[in-house]
């Protein structure tokens, strides 16, 4: 008569015996690496800023009252404020940051790619854009 008890004790030790025979698995490690954002404005911010002040976030225009690195009149500042609900002052504007992030709020309105027409629209409107954007497109 066959004893199940013994039987399953050799099985057991049956299959212990082959896992210790058995290969540990390969290192198989699987890096993500976390990828930069990519502005696509940012081209068209260092451009602007070049042609505006030669990125001097100093920069100073009596005539505009134009202040900061994009050169931002206090119009636009209202306008800014007027759009977005925010409270700026255009002395926040000599801030890199400031200026930037109301440059990104105009341009985003036009959209990516349009770089042309964000530059022209930045400027102001006219013919007088049309030398502008040469000028900007020096700088892409």
């Amino acid at each position: 008569m066959v004893n199940f008890r013994q039987v399953k004790c050799l099985l057991i030790l049956f299959l212990s015996l082959l896992a210790t025979r058995a290969p540990a698995p390969g290192l198989n490690v699987l890096y993500i690496i976390a990828a930069e954002p990519v502005d696509p404005f940012e081209v068209l911010v260092n451009a602007i800023v070049q042609v505006e002040s030669l990125g001097d976030p100093l920069a100073y225009n009596p005539v505009e009252e134009a202040v900061g690195a994009f050169q931002i009149r206090p119009i636009r500042v209202r306008d800014y404020n007027q759009r977005t609900g925010k409270n700026i002052k255009i002395e926040n504007c000599y801030s890199y940051e400031v200026s930037k992030d109301i440059f990104l709020y105009y341009a985003r309105l036009t959209g990516y790619p349009a770089y042309e027409t964000i530059a022209r629209n930045w400027n102001g409107s006219g013919v007088l854009t049309t030398e502008y954007w040469k000028r900007v497109k020096n700088y892409l």
